[in-house]
């Protein structure tokens, strides 16, 4: 039996939306239905660029929801709109795939989240990073006990980034624009919840920001776990790649991975000496048929279909979301302050 095709409205047409218009085009069973931006010149261009002028574009998302009656609504706007745009959806039957993070407050992201399990609506966030085979791989290895039990976590994010606009000009520019990656990364690959934080934020000399863009985090953890933090936005030189660099220490052995295809692992074999004699293992990383926000449009549709959660459900994510907040709390008051979501 054929499946029918689930219709999708984009709102919020700037840059980032043509990483989902992409994916979603070279798909059978999904469909674009319209787009909407407060700017409607932003939806004609992305219409154009992508060969759409036969759907409806817009300003007024309830206008456009009315219309063309979608299952889904596909979120590109800014943090401080995704409460809005998400009720609205929610109220028009639809379910919500959005940018991160997830709302612009944790009050905000708490509603969201009863209302999505209230009306049975799915309501997932792109944390793109997690369908890899690179980060697959590592989850695969901390889950496989090689390492024995994960006892600490530290990522390295260097990278000098000149973005010019608004993100020269915004306040805790690193944690709330970049951290939220790493952090659901932390999350992913160690299986452990957060319990509190102390965040230290600065603004190096040199920096091109005018508000903190350097910061150094430390999480602990359940199950004992210990996750550190370093990075910055104004890094010249010796950059991290965009997944950062990442040390897995275990009770058996460790694991230095660079947040692409090379990791190291050696896992102790010796019971005597000063330093235990190490054995060298290869790490698989498993091969996806999609990856990034092709996979995970692709698990979003098919939970739609299924009735199922995807691995980015908002229900979790909003964890992900509370450890930046948290941070940015801590660094604030120069104090420990506990994770809540």
């Amino acid at each position: 039996m054929k499946e029918s095709v689930i219709k999708v409205v984009l709102v919020g047409c700037g840059g980032i939306s043509r990483a989902w218009v992409k994916p979603l085009q070279e798909r059978k069973d999904a469909r674009l239905v319209g787009l909407v931006d407060i700017r409607k010149e932003a939806a004609e261009n992305l219409a154009s660029q992508f060969n759409l002028q036969d759907i409806p574009v817009g300003t007024d998302l309830p206008s456009m929801l009315k219309t063309v009656q979608p299952e889904a609504v596909f979120d590109c706007t800014t943090p401080e709109s995704h409460y809005s745009v998400a009720m609205t959806a929610f109220g028009h039957g639809c379910h919500v795939l959005a940018e991160k993070p997830m709302a612009d407050t944790l009050s905000h992201a708490q509603k969201l989240v009863e209302i999505s399990l209230k009306k049975k609506r799915i309501y997932a966030i792109i944390q793109n990073r997690r369908y890899t085979r690179w980060i697959r791989g590592i989850v695969n290895l901390v889950r496989s006990k090689i390492l024995g039990q994960l006892t600490t976590l530290t990522s390295d994010f260097f990278i000098g980034a000149h973005f010019g606009g608004f993100r020269d000009r915004m306040k805790h520019v690193l944690l709330l624009d970049m951290a939220i990656h790493t952090f659901d990364a932390a999350r992913f690959i160690s299986g452990v919840d957060p319990v509190s934080v102390f965040c230290h934020e600065w603004n190096p000399v040199g920096s091109w920001y005018e508000h903190d863009a350097s910061a150094i985090a430390l999480f602990e953890m359940t199950g004992g776990v210990v996750y550190s933090y370093r990075g910055s936005w104004c890094a010249e030189g010796m950059n991290t790649s965009w997944e950062g660099q990442w040390r897995l220490i275990g009770s058996k052995g460790s694991a230095v991975w660079d947040g692409n295809e090379r990791c190291q692992v050696e896992r102790v074999k010796g019971k005597t000496g000063f330093k235990r004699e190490v054995e060298k293992l290869e790490v698989g990383f498993p091969e996806l048929p999609l990856e990034g926000h092709s996979g995970l449009i692709d698990e979003f549709l098919r939970c739609v279909r299924q009735g199922k959660k995807p691995l980015t459900a908002a229900e979790d994510n909003i964890k992900s979301l509370a450890m930046v907040l948290a941070a940015v709390e801590s660094s604030q008051k120069n104090k420990p302050v506990k994770v809540v979501w």
